[in-house]
């Protein structure tokens, strides 16, 4: 699983998730892409879920890029914890995801085998996301 080897805080605010991404829009390294059209919070297993079965559908043919790396800590604080006691631990990391963002790229495979690897690949996404070539 993709996870942070140090981060400047241990915990973070949860924020808002508002608005079209502006950053990581277009295609900087594959032919093909995957891009979000929703607004999520997307985990490290589940971009190691989708990164999986984009490689397993490859099968060494092709080159693949995952433009996406979850450095944000979501913490959980123990079950019957009382009220109070400051902030629980840190459970997983994710990545906040809005529309427009490039979630994976392709390279070195025909159109067909890219559009069927993101379809597999999306079903394991909480989010809509779209095919998009350069």
């Amino acid at each position: 699983m993709l996870l942070p080897n140090k981060i400047k805080h241990k915990k973070w605010f949860k924020g808002v998730s508002k608005g079209n991404e502006t950053r990581g829009t277009k295609m900087n390294f594959g032919t093909f892409g995957l891009k979000s059209m929703g607004t999520k919070w997307i985990t490290s297993r589940q971009i190691e879920a989708s990164r999986r079965t984009i490689i397993r559908y490859l099968r060494r043919g092709g080159k693949l890029w995952i433009r996406i790396f979850p450095d944000k800590p979501i913490t959980r604080k123990g079950a019957e914890t009382p009220m109070g006691g400051g902030k629980g631990g840190v459970e997983f990391y994710v990545f906040p995801i809005k529309p427009g963002r490039i979630l994976f790229e392709i390279e070195g495979i025909s159109e067909e085998q890219a559009k069927e690897a993101f379809r597999k690949a999306s079903t394991k996404l909480p989010i809509a996301t779209k095919f998009i070539k350069r």
